[in-house]
């Protein structure tokens, strides 16, 4: 087994979460501090509420967290949850008459009457099934010359699909193994949570024993055990176990729970009302990115003060459904929802068109899209990465911003190591990596990734927002796109994803448009330089 590939993907999935990486505990807040006052590359929030927006009024602006679901009762969400006053909780009527019953706090689009979908397939696993049935007796001999092209993209699709099963099996198998092993060593210590001191007096007993004590000995030096174990192991073999019992499951279809025809994309009306559904992490921890209570003392503030989050529940444990996309958008829009955070992307497309006209409905009612690039530390102006605004008109791309993902420091490793990047493609970077935030239970973690970036933007164009309410969506983004930090060194990265694959070394403006990272402070000058003297412009 390599283990040093299992852990590198590992810290490569979004959702897991990563070994402590501040000494202080202060830090916890890293995104929303300044990098000449506090030595971290945060963006300036709490400079930009000392200096700039003491004393100032504020409107409430919603934004809509467009993800797999929001715990709407934790601390430090639940007086920031958007109540809608036209609806009678819980008395079973659609009583604003908006084609959704009882949605006090937003609406689940991957739910039912028979429950709601946790996992799901990837739109890759999804696509080749439909194909098998179109081309079951097809081969490169009897193909037809009009089907030649589609039977082509299969053949690839389907090699790409039992690529990834096949790796995922073996990372499954090998971390399975690693963890058995693991057990073991533990056990014979005899200590649930030993310390580095203890792993190096651990005398091994089989050449396993020795490749635990060396692999331990290097990640105690980064966090405790507990950590370790938690977040990495555990976490791995269920992502690996995911992968291959669901995600690539060519046989797994969970979409009878909801009721619907996943295949009609003109549906609208189907779903229910839990906006948390079954696993409310990932939604939950960007809700709190957004705009966590910061009246109440508790945990963690988020950047925005005066925004209410609406759950829209459309992002399942595999790949979002276009369909689902596309109507979580229009709700949101519909729903008064002025900023929409879409933390969230795949390799493949379904139905791309549906998509993009919700996008186009978005631009047309001045609403703002802010959307994680991804964490596959892709070049997305060449690779693949739904939904993208590649064929879009300007207006639509004048309110839709992609967000990279930074770390702290403002050295050679500024670019977080996942993430997405694209001269054209990519709008801004924001703090991505150790961002601590809420999660289901009251509780809070440490995520990576850019879905974890995205909604420090999103974040930041609500207070904006809030602040100054006669700008425009397209305005707001140009104005956080000009406003940012500008980076004038270069980052390094590997290139690739093997274990081997060579370090480069490039400037960072070469990864975005902007060529910098976003800064609160920076924007909400700039923004009153806008407000009604230029807000028709």
């Amino acid at each position: 087994m390599n283990t040093n590939r299992i852990f590198k993907n590992l810290r490569n999935i979004a959702v897991i979460s990563a070994l402590p990486f501040f000494a202080n505990a202060q830090k916890a807040n890293w995104q929303n501090l300044d990098l000449k006052t506090d030595s971290v590359f945060g963006i300036g929030t709490e400079k930009a509420y000392k200096e700039l927006l003491k004393g100032k009024k504020s409107t409430k602006v919603i934004v809509a967290v467009n993800d797999g679901g929001v715990d709407a009762n934790h601390e430090d969400l639940k007086r920031i949850m958007w109540v809608n006053a036209k609806e009678v909780a819980g008395n079973g009527k659609d009583d604003d008459k908006n084609g959704y019953t009882d949605d006090i706090n937003g609406w689940n689009f991957i739910g039912g009457p028979k429950g709601s979908v946790d996992h799901e397939t990837l739109e890759l696993t999804r696509l080749v099934r439909r194909d098998m049935v179109r081309f079951a007796n097809t081969t490169d001999a009897n193909v037809a010359e009009k089907d030649k092209k589609d039977y082509e993209t299969f053949k690839v699709q389907r090699s790409d699909l039992e690529k990834q099963l096949g790796e995922a099996n073996a990372n499954l198998a090998g971390l399975t193994g690693f963890k058995n092993a693991l057990d073991d060593v533990i056990k014979k210590i005899g200590k649930p949570n030993p310390t580095l001191e203890d792993i190096k007096a651990f005398k091994p007993v089989t050449n396993a024993d020795a490749r635990i004590q060396e692999v331990l000995s290097e990640e105690l030096k980064k966090g405790s055990f507990t950590d370790f174990y938690e977040n990495q192991i555990v976490e791995g073999v269920k992502y690996y176990s995911e992968q291959a019992n669901y995600n690539l499951n060519l046989d797994y279809n969970p979409r009878d729970v909801v009721g619907d025809d996943p295949n009609n994309s003109k549906e609208k009306f189907y779903g229910n009302n839990d906006v948390a559904g079954p696993d409310a992490m990932h939604g939950s921890h960007v809700a709190g990115i957004i705009a966590a209570d910061r009246t109440n003392k508790l945990g963690i503030m988020g950047v925005a003060d005066n925004v209410v989050i609406m759950g829209v529940r459309c992002t399942p444990n595999g790949d979002e459904r276009d369909k689902d996309v596309a109507n979580a958008v229009r709700y949101a829009v519909d729903n008064g929802a002025k900023v929409i955070n879409m933390s969230f992307g795949k390799a493949y497309s379904w139905d791309k068109a549906t998509v993009n006209e919700a996008m186009k409905y978005a631009a047309s009612k001045d609403v703002l899209i802010v959307q994680a690039a991804g964490n596959e530390n892709k070049d997305i102006d060449t690779e693949n990465n739904y939904p993208n605004h590649k064929d879009l008109d300007e207006k639509t791309i004048a309110s839709w911003i992609t967000v990279g993902a930074s770390g702290p420091k403002d050295d050679e490793t500024l670019k977080a190591s996942f993430s997405n990047f694209g001269k054209t493609q990519v709008d801004v970077f924001a703090p991505g990596v150790q961002i601590y935030s809420t999660v289901p239970g009251s509780k809070y973690k440490n995520l990576d990734g850019t879905s974890m970036a995205s909604p420090v933007v999103a974040g930041l164009a609500g207070l904006i927002r809030s602040y100054y309410p006669k700008l425009t969506a397209a305005q707001v983004k140009e104005i956080i796109v000009k406003s940012v930090v500008k980076v004038n060194h270069n980052v390094s990265y590997k290139k690739g994803d093997a274990d081997d694959a060579p370090k480069v070394s490039v400037p960072f403006s070469e990864l975005s448009i902007s060529g910098g990272i976003v800064n609160a402070y920076n924007a909400l000058k700039l923004a009153a330089t806008y407000d009604g003297k230029s807000a028709a412009k």
